[in-house]
């Protein structure tokens, strides 16, 4: 039997035309699996892909949504509204999510589609490290 408040939940967004929250189980099955590479590090393996893809956005003086990915200290900051990396937890980091265009809100799809810089989508490669370091610990 459904939770009574997922029910409600689920219910209220029908209704009003939303989009219902996947569980964890949902969006795992749609993410690319992790690498099987070990010991993967912020510097080695990560900066390349967010230097490439995100830090044109995330960073500097006035960096969106307040997200600084320049650093491996500023990425586990998060932005404006929180941790976007659960170390241990890649199918729970927005990051992931949002690089993996798997959240409900499309402005939330990292790099965003049609972006000025003409920065296309991660690949199934790169979010796969980047679930990886996080699932070792975003070190």
């Amino acid at each position: 039997m459904m939770n009574p408040i997922k029910l409600t939940t689920v219910a209220f967004a029908a209704t009003f035309g939303l989009a219902a929250v996947a569980s964890a189980d949902d969006v795992a099955g749609k993410l690319p699996a992790p690498s099987t590479k070990q010991g993967v590090t912020y510097d080695s393996d990560i900066k390349p892909i967010l230097d490439h893809s995100c830090v044109k956005c995330h960073s500097g003086d006035k960096p969106k949504a307040k997200l600084k990915l320049d650093t491996l200290e500023n990425a586990l900051k998060g932005s404006k509204d929180g941790k976007v990396i659960i170390p241990g937890d890649s199918v729970k980091s927005p990051l992931v999510l949002s690089a993996a265009h798997l959240t409900g809100d499309k402005d939330l799809w990292m790099p965003p589609p049609h972006n000025k810089a003409n920065i296309g989508p991660l690949t199934p490669d790169q979010i796969g490290l980047i679930r990886a370091w996080i699932d070792q610990g975003a070190k």
